[in-house]
Order: structure tokens, then C-alpha cells, then sequence
């Protein structure tokens, strides 16, 4: 299971709902806050490549916060469907995937390849996750939201990582060829093998599903 509970999920998502219909009120429409999100992720990564990395840390918790509006105020306005939860969940990996690669950038110019690489790791882990969600539900295992709730490192959780790592990295001295700060690898590789972890459970899950379906 998740650590990231259905009801957890449920109670947050509430919590953006007023917000989300504020932002409805002066003209965003859910789409548009989907954009505006995935700019935010633009912005982070940029921010990541130019080694800012407090600053890349708290926009990329800005962004998460950020993507549960879109969804609030669709199904506040009674328009949530297949168009926008595509358009959500692309533009959900689209904006971590940038993230991963500025990060990276930001290694190669400090003169810290090692980062570059575990950013590079964390960022096939994370996508092999929602590869996994994915193609489960194409598949007709775990309809609906059930993948979502199944393993340690859904993107709530790497989020969560993620922001605390770089806001650290940041305040014990950022990274360079002469400091090997172990915060940067840690938090990516925490990412990767949570990641993985996550992928295995789904594809042991799936496989689980399978037998029970044949029994």
C-alpha cells in the first residue's frame, strides 16, 4: 500500500476545492491551470540549472500544491473528463521530467557529474511508476484511481523528497567539483530506489491480480 492513503488524498484534494473554485471565478479554466503548473515546472527547472537550489526546492512544492487545482475545479465546475485527466497526467510527467533535467544541468555546470547521473536515475524510476499506473489500467487491472494507492513512491511522496533535498542542498552549500555534497545524491537516489521499489509492488500487484483472475 501507499503511504499516501485514499482518504488522505480525498481530505487535501477538499482543501483545494475553494481555492480552486476562486481561481475559476476570474476566468482560469481547469486546462489553463494544468498550463500554469506545468510553467511553474518550467520555472523550477530553470531556477535548478542555475544551481538556486532553495529556491528550485520551494517552487517545486509550489507546483504540486498547484496541480491538485486543476482537477478541484473541474469536477467543481462538473467538467472533469477524459480530456482533462489526459491533459493533467501528461503535463504532470511532462513538468518532472524538466525538473530531473535542470537539476542535471545544474550538476554539469557546478562541476558535479555524479548528480547528473542519480538525477538522471531518478527521473526513468519516476516515469516507469506512472508508466506502471498506466499501463495496469489499460490493461483492466486496478480501474480508476486503485494503482494510485499502491507503493511507497507515488509522485505526492517524490515531491515531498524532492523539496526537501534541494532546499537542503541549498543550505549546506549547493554542490561543485570540490564539494561532494552527499545531500544531492542521497535525495536523488532515495527518489530512484523508492521508485523502483514502487514499480515492482505494481508489477507484483498486477501479477497478483493476474492469478486471481485465472483461478
Amino acid at each position: 500500500m501507499s503511504v499516501v492513503s485514499p482518504d488522505l488524498r480525498a481530505r487535501v484534494r477538499g482543501i483545494a476545492v475553494p481555492i480552486a473554485v476562486a481561481m475559476g471565478k476570474v476566468g482560469l479554466t481547469p486546462n489553463a491551470l494544468t498550463l500554469i503548473g506545468f510553467g511553474i515546472a518550467i520555472i523550477a527547472a530553470v531556477v535548478a540549472a542555475a544551481q538556486l537550489w532553495v529556491l528550485a526546492g520551494l517552487l517545486v512544492v509550489f507546483g504540486g500544491v498547484f496541480d491538485l487545482f486543476d482537477g478541484a475545479l473541474a469536477r467543481a465546475m462538473g467538467v472533469a473528463g477524459p480530456l482533462g485527466a489526459f491533459m493533467d497526467s501528461v503535463f504532470d510527467r511532462w513538468g518532472e521530467g524538466v525538473i530531473y533535467v535542470g537539476i542535471a544541468w545544474g550538476c554539469v555546470a557546478a562541476g558535479f557529474p555524479a548528480g547528473s547521473v542519480w538525477a538522471g536515475a531518478a527521473m526513468t524510476s519516476a516515469f516507469m511508476v506512472s508508466y506502471a499506473r498506466a499501463s495496469s489500467e489499460r490493461e483492466g487491472f486496478a480501474p480508476g484511481k486503485g494503482m494510485a494507492a499502491i507503493g511507497l513512491a507515488p509522485r505526492e511522496i517524490r515531491i515531498v523528497i524532492l523539496t526537501v533535498g534541494l532546499i537542503l542542498v541549498g543550505l549546506t552549500g549547493g554542490v561543485s567539483a570540490s564539494t561532494n555534497n552527499p545531500v544531492m545524491v542521497g535525495t536523488l537516489g532515495l527518489i530512484a530506489v523508492l521508485a523502483t521499489i514502487t514499480v515492482i509492488h505494481r508489477i507484483l500487484h498486477v501479477i497478483a491480480q493476474s492469478k486471481k483472475e485465472h483461478e
